[in-house]
């Protein structure tokens, strides 16, 4: 296999890998902004909740400026049409996230409730904003993104900002919000103490088995969604240009690939055995367990996606036929391997020291606490 085709599939591993760590450790943080008004009944309760997450929550943006880094870099096709076509929600998805910080650094600095009350409000829209996004990018990735190429390569978005969250996109957009309320719950679970603990273990056990419907739901959807599959034209190993294909759309094509290699459902199967440990872990109190296994319920769900869609990155509905693929869609080879290089330097260091930092501000966090605490959110 020449070394092109491997650093290409390289780089669309490390592109799920991305995008897992941004769904877990992000996903956790907007989890607990999106419950904040359930699990705190009151300012104190709201305010430990906001400083269980205050020690990681900007550190866990790396992965957002690495994902959208990595996809510039490796995958340039893809970042001009994605962001070009999809602006409004990109801007959508800003908006949220200029917010989210204002809401913590801002919230505590007046007594008066109806301010307070504004931005936990704040909060509340810039968690779940974003992981509804999330969520419905990878529905109209399935359903195929409306955009066509000129023939100098010019892209053109076809579609508007409301066919973007069309059915099955807000039910993908409901289950990735339902597992960061699961993912969030569970970092309180192992924070917090009292009712907020209590809390956030019912969370975990109503919002789990609800991803798991989601789950379950979407993926009858997608057995007879028109799924598509490259009927000749395609090189591996050629260069990023999307015009030399011919695709097809087939119902139940998206299946293609776990009918090709049966051992792929282990992944999906993957995502019912997290979220069922996950839920008994929650019940038993056992937060680790349950942490854990709501990341691995993310990293299977979008590896389900992933493999039920190589090498299709992003399919265009309007000219399938110029779909971007992994073939068809990255950098040079030149570019893919000193990325690698970067990577395999950096990310490690990055792991490290986010396992760190929670090692260190490990702990429980109480109201009590926080009212001795000048420090606190």
């Amino acid at each position: 296999m020449e070394l092109y085709v491997v650093l290409k599939l390289i780089w669309w591993a490390l592109l799920g890998v991305l995008l897992i760590g941004l769904a877990v450790m992000v996903g956790m943080d907007m989890g607990v902004g999106a419950a904040l008004r359930y699990l705190g009944r009151n300012d104190g309760e709201r305010r430990a909740a906001i400083n269980m997450i205050a020690p990681h929550w900007d550190g866990n943006q790396v992965w957002f400026i690495l994902g959208g880094g990595a996809v510039f870099a490796a995958w340039p096709t893809i970042y001009a049409t994605a962001f070009s076509g999809l602006y409004v929600v990109m801007l959508l998805l800003l908006w949220a996230m200029i917010v989210r910080p204002l809401g913590f650094e801002y919230r505590s600095k007046m007594p008066s409730m109806g301010w307070r009350n504004l931005w936990d409000w704040s909060l509340f829209v810039s968690g779940a904003v974003p992981m509804i996004v999330f969520g419905a990018a990878m529905g109209n990735m399935l359903e195929g993104v409306p955009f066509h190429f000129s023939w100098d390569m010019v892209s053109y978005y076809t579609g508007s900002f409301i066919t973007l969250f069309n059915p099955f996109a807000i039910l993908c957009g409901l289950m990735s919000l339902a597992l960061a309320l699961y993912q969030g719950a569970t970092m309180i679970m192992g924070r917090g103490e009292g009712v907020i603990r209590e809390r956030a273990i019912r969370l975990a056990t109503v919002s789990g088995p609800a991803a798991l419907v989601l789950f379950t739901i979407g993926g009858v959807w997608v057995m007879f969604m028109h799924g598509y599959v490259i009927t000749s034209g395609a090189d591996p190993a050629g260069a990023a240009l999307p015009l030399n294909k011919t695709v097809a759309r087939e119902a139940g094509a998206w299946l293609a690939n776990y009918g090709s290699v049966p051992a792929l459902w282990i992944i999906p199967a993957l995502v019912y055995i997290a979220i069922a440990a996950g839920v008994v872990a929650a019940r038993r109190g056992a937060a680790v367990v349950a942490w854990w296994a709501g990341a691995i319920a993310w990293a299977a769900t979008i590896s389900t996606v992933g493999a039920a869609m190589f090498p299709f990155l992003m399919p265009s509905s309007s000219n399938p036929s110029q779909s971007l693929t992994v073939w068809d869609a990255s950098s040079s080879a030149g570019t893919l391997g000193w990325m690698l290089v970067f990577t395999l330097i950096f990310v490690p260091i990055i792991l490290i020291y986010t396992s760190w930092a929670f090692y260190v501000m490990r702990g429980k966090v109480t109201p009590a606490s926080i009212e001795n605490d000048d420090h606190a959110y």
